[in-house]
């Protein structure tokens, strides 16, 4: 009996080295698999973040043949035509993603952005209308805050903004825009303070430098504002002043400042040189 006991052991032994052997395979082979997913999903990302526009098209597009029902493929190459400025292409990948049973509020508000990028407002503004008000975004309320700007609802653009501003800590970004939309009304001052606000965010944003100068030109402030700016920086402030200044029928002023801002510039200034040219003929600057 003793010895039946000595025979039957080294088989059970034998019998659970083999099921942890079959189980060590199935986790080596789930190993593998969720490798090969997180490499796809790597490289998923760099061609939607950092690569070359039209080879990460080319890269989705080719994967998209192998994989025709893949949800992430498909906002990759809608992500795409996007980052390579494709527009019509691109609201057509993003209505394509927006078809999809999967798909997410995110991702129509990504259409919603296509549309706009694509001048077609009404189309952005139903897709937005489509997003449940509970879905309290950043890129949903800066799409907001453009639709109403575009629609002339001052006080919904105003509101928008501010509560996108709330959403993100890249506020120059919004600051800029939100100024923007206060230059188009006639709201110079406050137009200044926004562009002013935007520059402190960022202060290598010379867009915000470059309508802050408006804002100020379009109050006949044709100082400089005190903000961080190379020379040439500087020339083209001087510029955008003087043109400012001349449309303003302040000629004798634009013809100053074009004069400084050719001798601020390092090189040579050929814009500002065409405009005090044409001043000075007697032609008109625009």
């Amino acid at each position: 009996m003793r010895q039946s006991i000595y025979i039957v052991a080294p088989l059970v032994g034998l019998m659970a080295l083999g099921a942890c052997s079959q189980s060590g395979e199935a986790e080596v082979n789930r190993a593998i698999q969720e490798a090969a997913s997180v490499d796809d999903s790597n490289i998923n990302d760099i061609f939607m973040s950092v690569a070359d526009p039209a080879e990460s098209v080319a890269y989705f597009s080719r994967s998209l043949t192998q994989n025709p029902q893949s949800l992430e493929l498909r906002r990759g190459l809608a992500t795409s035509y996007t980052r390579g400025q494709r527009q019509s292409e691109a609201v057509t990948a993003w209505e394509e993603v927006v078809a999809h049973p999967d798909v997410t509020n995110e991702d129509r508000i990504s259409l919603a952005g296509a549309y706009i990028r694509a001048n077609r407002w009404d189309d952005a503004e139903v897709t937005l209308d489509s997003v449940p008000p509970t879905h309290e975004t950043f890129e949903r309320y800066r799409l907001e805050a453009v639709i109403a700007d575009g629609n002339e609802e001052w006080d919904k653009a105003d509101s928008f903004y501010e509560i996108a501003l709330g959403l993100t800590t890249q506020r120059a970004g919004v600051l800029n825009n939100w100024g923007f939309s206060k230059l188009t009304r006639g709201d110079y001052a406050e137009a200044e303070r926004l562009f002013t606000d935007a520059v402190r965010a960022d202060p290598g944003m010379f867009t915000a430098k470059n309508n802050l100068v408006l804002a100020r030109g379009a109050q006949r402030n044709y100082e400089l504002p005190v903000v961080p700016m190379t020379q040439i920086e500087r020339a083209q402030l001087l510029h955008t002043m003087a043109l400012t200044a001349i449309k303003q029928s302040d000629v004798s002023t634009g013809r100053g400042l074009l004069e400084d801002a050719i001798a601020t510039h390092p090189r040579h200034f050929e814009e500002a040189v065409r405009a005090l040219r044409a001043l000075n003929d007697g032609s008109a600057v625009n």
